[in-house]
């Protein structure tokens, strides 16, 4: 695919990077960024450096390196993450008009520190021919007694359900959230293990009817070359709760530009050149992401699934509240 680079005003006007490189630290797998950045390099020149590794990891190596680290770009996959990062105050304001015009404003911080890039959105998985999908209307339903034993989820330490959770808070309050952190735990058909894709094959082997899980991931297994990961996903359907209250819960993988930014004005090129249409349209085929900046760029496989109605809590929340939910997930018993 070949992307072309729009060299914007804002862009034109920064000051000259200290080397025609940036720097990125991303906790994104390798497969879901690397194509892009070589892209980036091909239509800008601009030669990329790419450290992966797992959130928390970067995170506290770039608290440890401080002024001294020469990362640009930090990118993570989720924004209660990347609310952490601003809070370490390892991450600096954005001065970008594209960033601004093109992103909605609850997909990124009110101080201008990360944007999200793509997003997500965690729904209720069912198992097809055991659920019947109009029997759940929202996340709330999963805590009624006709579920005992029936939903499959991964662990409290996910931040994904982490996020989930902070985002109840943020919608409902605590009290609210810990009733349903407790219901849900009351209803598990198996503790807590896996990532997401586990959850789904575990809906298609008959060990629960429900679960919770992004929808990225269904879609990479639906959607991709791995034929058993396809059998199982073909088994089970998504449902998007809240569709009469507050809508479905969105997350995001996004990015911000670190404290002590060498290379400044190429970190804002990136950041833009990942929101222009090829590489919001590249990350939908690809990644089974939704774009974030028009929903016009959305994949056919995608679209297929119809339209929803997500939540517009703007996603500093999460790690605003991302405390609170790991204390009320505790008390829940959600391990």
């Amino acid at each position: 695919m070949r992307f072309i680079y729009l060299l914007l005003a804002s862009t034109l006007l920064s000051s000259t990077a200290l080397a025609n490189e940036v720097n990125v630290y991303s906790a994104r797998e390798e497969p879901l960024i690397k194509p892009l950045l070589i892209a980036f390099s091909k239509d800008t020149g601009i030669k990329v450096n790419l450290i992966t590794s797992d959130d928390d990891p970067l995170l506290e190596r770039l608290k440890r390196e401080g002024a001294n680290s020469n990362a640009d770009v930090l990118i993570m996959a989720d924004a209660g993450r990347l609310a952490r990062a601003a809070q370490y105050g390892v991450l600096q304001p954005i001065s970008s008009s594209r960033l601004q015009q093109v992103i909605p404003a609850h997909l990124r911080d009110p101080q201008q520190r990360w944007f999200g890039l793509t997003s997500r959105a965690r729904v209720i998985f069912y198992a097809k021919g055991r659920i019947n999908p109009n029997d759940i209307r929202s996340y709330e339903d999963l805590i009624l007694p006709q579920w005992r034993g029936r939903i499959c989820v991964r662990s409290s330490n996910s931040i994904y359900n982490q996020s989930l959770v902070a985002a109840m808070i943020a919608n409902y309050g605590e009290a609210k959230a810990g009733e349903w952190a407790k219901g849900l735990v009351a209803n598990l058909a198996r503790t807590p293990s896996g990532g997401d894709r586990d959850q789904i094959k575990a809906l298609a082997a008959g060990e629960c009817d429900i679960a919770l899980g992004n929808t990225y991931y269904y879609a990479q297994m639906l959607f991709g070359g791995d034929s058993s990961q396809k059998a199982a996903a073909t088994k089970v359907g998504l449902l998007w709760p809240n569709q009469t209250s507050t809508g479905v819960h969105i997350n995001i993988s996004g990015a911000g530009i670190t404290a002590s930014a060498p290379n400044k004005a190429n970190a804002i090129k990136l950041l833009e050149y990942m929101t222009l249409d090829d590489a919001q349209r590249w990350y939908s085929t690809v990644n089974g992401e939704y774009p974030v900046t028009n929903k016009s760029l959305t994949s056919e496989q995608l679209r297929s699934w119809g339209n929803f109605k997500a939540d517009t809590l703007n996603l500093s929340a999460l790690g605003q509240y991302n405390r609170a939910a790991v204390k009320l997930m505790d008390q829940a018993g959600w391990r």
